[in-house]
């Protein structure tokens, strides 16, 4: 069982940088791909980022490369979302996910969730 809680989330001007982070309880966080997923209102899930066990390997969705990059500190079982030059269409919901295998780009693929961190990008 993982258990994940993020933080960091908050309002921000646009333009501005925010850095979630999710910590992870369990012993199996380092051979856990983790991913990251927002939810704006009135829309689906959608996916932003995602990392490989060791961290060498990450994905992100295309119209976020360059903006956002995921990390991970296996040491301390975090994982964090770098987001820089933020715009008002990144304001969501952000959730931390765990994945038993892989570190795909479908939510389908990650078994367990956090809670989620609200961010929100003034104008």
């Amino acid at each position: 069982q993982v258990q994940l809680v993020e933080s960091g989330g908050g309002l921000v001007q646009a333009g501005g940088s925010l850095r979630l982070s999710c910590a992870a309880s369990g012993r199996t966080f380092s051979r856990n791909g983790m991913g990251w997923f927002r939810q704006a209102p009135g829309k689906e899930r959608e996916f932003v980022a995602s990392i490989s066990p060791s961290g060498g390997s990450a994905y992100y969705a295309d119209s976020l490369k360059g903006r956002f990059t995921i990390s991970r500190d296996n040491a301390k079982n975090t994982v964090h979302l770098q987001m820089k030059s933020l715009k008002p269409e990144d304001t969501a919901v952000y959730y931390c996910a765990a994945a038993s295998s892989g570190w795909g780009t479908r939510d389908d693929e990650y078994n367990y969730w956090g809670q989620g961190t609200q961010v929100t990008v003034s104008s």
